[in-house]
């Protein structure tokens, strides 16, 4: 870009389409060259920032899932002798002490031993889960777009520097309904001579970014004071977790229309078709 080149970025599954028969270096080239003319979406170049961002990201869910691997581990290990603990992590911190304790006076040292190395590992990996998120505080103070964004109900941390890092530039989408299509929070479309189906979320794009959206959304459903008169009367008219999808979807076109037309967050806002 620096020597006036235009970049543009292909997803794979675009380009494979066009590798008809065997892979070899010059197939990849020719795919390559017919793809990239074609009137399919370029990914958005994203700045080295961002890329770090996502990798402090994929860290931590990593972390996060290894984590309840070794949780669940050693409740099931404790379970064997008679030491059942409730469910969830807060129960498991309560109860871990007395379980140990109690297995302690008739299990053999050697296992003692390796069951509170484990539980040592469990709270070294909270830590480094914290030094993550404590990062991320700090890159969310020097980024306005991600400050902009965590002003939307539903959007906190992890969400908004999530978005800002996937997004890349927003004017990469043409509008909010382009972006939660690429993020997934649409109905997945069939059809055949005119009849179009509407089945549910297509699930495409980013996993990650779409879980937050919804576990954000659900958040406000249950906890909002006042979510507002559009989430009543999605309520009253669709399930439970529809809503949620559908609060989702909301949240993904403004994270869009806040950071492609730099504008705040409006609680009252009300967004008006061109003629």
């Amino acid at each position: 870009m620096r020597m006036g080149h235009e970049v543009r970025l292909m997803p794979g599954q675009f380009v494979k389409a066009f590798n008809i028969r065997n892979k070899c270096d010059a197939a990849d080239a020719k795919a390559i060259w017919l793809a990239v003319q074609q009137p399919c979406k370029a990914v958005a170049v994203k700045t080295e920032m961002q890329q770090a961002v996502l990798m402090m990201h994929r860290q931590r869910e990593q972390l996060v899932k290894f984590r309840t691997m070794q949780i669940n581990g050693l409740r099931g290990m404790l379970a064997e002798f008679g030491e059942v603990m409730g469910k969830g992590r807060t129960a498991m911190t309560t109860a871990i002490p007395s379980a140990l304790a109690s297995v302690e006076e008739r299990l053999p040292k050697v296992l003692i031993d390796l069951l509170r190395e484990q539980w040592v590992r469990i709270e070294k990996m909270d830590e480094e889960i914290a030094a993550i998120e404590c990062r991320l505080r700090e890159w969310k103070k020097e980024d306005k777009a991600v400050k902009m964004i965590s002003e939307i109900p539903g959007v906190g941390l992890l969400t908004a520097t999530a978005a800002v890092a996937m997004m890349g530039d927003p004017k990469a989408f043409r509008s909010g309904r382009e972006f939660a299509a690429w993020v997934g929070l649409v109905p997945r479309q069939t059809g055949s001579g005119g009849k179009v189906n509407l089945h549910g979320i297509s699930k495409r794009g980013d996993g990650y970014l779409r879980k937050m959206l919804i576990h954000g959304a659900r958040a406000v459903l249950n906890r909002a004071k006042e979510p507002g008169a559009w989430v009543h009367q999605m309520k009253a008219r669709r399930p439970s977790n529809v809503v949620v999808v559908a609060l989702a979807n909301k949240m993904a076109r403004t994270i869009w229309a806040m950071l492609a037309h730099d504008r705040p967050y409006e609680k009252c806002y009300v967004s008006v078709r061109p003629a």
